[in-house]
């Protein structure tokens, strides 16, 4: 894809993903995700030609105009869409596949100070809630949905939803996890031809429904307990 091709399917991008888009001056103007994902691709040119000072540089002017702060080393497919965007980190190390949509307060991060790959790959399609925290060399893949405020340190299968903190993986294509075995070679074929699910606050609340289950046990057991009370108290009567 060329230069020219790429700044246009950003700004593209803007208008599929963000209802609240209404000219492309406004989008040019008014969207600091948009901003930081140019200055990322123009210090990322110069970070792929070896120079060290000036891609930081660009990168924390970026960080001081919008509030973004991406690695110039960082990996970035086409189709990006940063919404508000306001404290998002990209670590150094991180791959961004194609379509991915972050949220404010994102961090792709690493968990320490090992040298080489040291922060997550995103996978293609996948949807990054507010606050959410992705944390060390793993891969989150295609089509997976982050909660808010998730903090994740384990793999993330394909089309997975995951919630909490840590994150546990609930959903996987919209099933329980125990409900689904695997996802079909054809589906993984299939997933660069789907849309980007942006419902991340449809999202699944299993401590709810753990409470919910442990009150309906507790009634349940109230019930056999009042049954056995009148039964003994029947049997005492009639004695």
């Amino acid at each position: 894809m060329s230069f020219i091709s790429t700044l246009k399917k950003d700004i593209r991008v803007v208008f599929e993903r963000d209802p609240a888009a209404k000219n492309i001056i406004e989008v040019l103007l008014c969207y600091p995700g948009l901003h930081a994902i140019w200055f990322y691709r123009l210090s990322h040119y110069f970070y792929c030609k070896k120079w060290v000072v000036l891609p930081r540089l660009i990168s924390h002017l970026a960080r001081f105009l919008t509030g973004i702060e991406i690695h110039p080393g960082a990996q970035i497919g086409p189709g990006l869409f940063i919404d508000h965007g306001s404290g998002i980190v990209i670590g150094e190390t991180t791959i961004i596949g194609k379509n991915v949509t972050l949220y404010q307060g994102v961090t792709l991060g690493g968990t320490g100070k090992e040298k080489g790959k040291r922060h997550p790959t995103i996978g293609n399609n996948v949807v990054v809630a507010c606050g959410a925290k992705v944390l060390g060399s793993f891969t989150v893949g295609d089509h997976a949905k982050i909660g808010a405020g998730s903090v994740v340190v384990k793999p993330v299968p394909a089309y997975a939803t995951v919630v909490g903190i840590p994150g546990r993986v609930i959903l996987i294509k919209g099933k329980k996890q125990e409900q689904v075995r695997d996802i079909s070679p054809k589906m993984r074929e299939l997933a660069e031809e789907l849309d980007v699910d942006l419902s991340h606050d449809k999202l699944p609340d299993p401590e709810l429904d753990m409470i919910k289950s442990l009150s309906q046990r507790i009634s349940d057991l109230q019930t056999q307990l009042d049954n056995v009370k009148k039964e003994l108290e029947a049997s005492k009567k009639n004695a």
